[in-house]
């Protein structure tokens, strides 16, 4: 749909990182040896790409995770329900609302606005049971990029969308964001993990929670 899908790292054997879409959004796919099964968190393009290689090496799609709705981060979800309708797609309801102004912010982005508009019925909060294989992946309530969004921890690897960041925090100029909310949603959620976490925003560099401890500048007074 944008580039053609660009191989960026692979960093253990059950995990690869693409990015995707518009904005170059980090596309991770975790992966099982023993199930065969692969998740996905945040597609934000180049889905027939990426099951391709994936069906290559066997695995099967258990579902598809969003950290949250914003358009970079759910462009590709509409080809995921055209392609293979059977795997469900789940996010945090609260952030619906940024799903279905996807077009318009398409536009005021200044990119192509004939993507499809998804529809997402799979609605997930921290109460939710989800699992890869034998591991289970651990859903955080972070608000404060959005009001919706999630975190998702698993196998000591953090994915937290927009977040937070190598030596950064997510945007909060949004109309649904808050500073203050992101803030303890770091602080409450994502600095109470094992210091060597290794955090894989929603773009850009991974990290880990010391080196965000004790380099990221926002979190100092925390």
């Amino acid at each position: 749909m944008w580039a053609t899908l660009d191989y960026v790292e692979r960093i253990i054997m059950d995990l690869k990182i693409y990015q995707t879409g518009p904005l170059e959004v980090n596309t991770c796919v975790l992966t099982d040896s023993e199930t065969k099964e692969a998740v996905l968190i945040d597609v934000g393009g180049c889905f027939s790409d990426i099951k391709s290689q994936i069906d290559k090496e066997g695995y099967s799609i258990k579902y598809v995770l969003n950290t949250h709705g914003h358009f970079d981060h759910v462009t590709g979800d509409a080809e995921i329900q055209e392609l293979c309708p059977d795997i469900p797609i789940f996010m945090n309801k609260k952030d619906i609302p940024h799903v279905e102004n996807l077009t318009a912010k398409l536009l005021q982005w200044g990119f192509k606005s004939d993507v499809k508009t998804p529809v997402i019925s799979n609605f997930i909060d921290e109460t939710s049971n989800l699992y890869i294989g034998k591991n289970k992946i651990t859903i955080l309530y972070t608000p404060g990029h959005s009001q919706g969004s999630l975190s998702y921890y698993t196998d000591g690897k953090l994915f937290c969308g927009d977040t937070l960041f190598y030596r950064s925090i997510g945007r909060t100029d949004f109309s649904d964001g808050d500073y203050d909310t992101l803030l303890n949603s770091i602080k409450t959620k994502l600095l109470t993990l094992p210091d060597n976490t290794v955090v894989y925003p929603g773009h850009g560099p991974s990290t880990t929670i010391l080196n965000e401890k004790n380099y990221n500048t926002y979190l100092r007074s925390l």
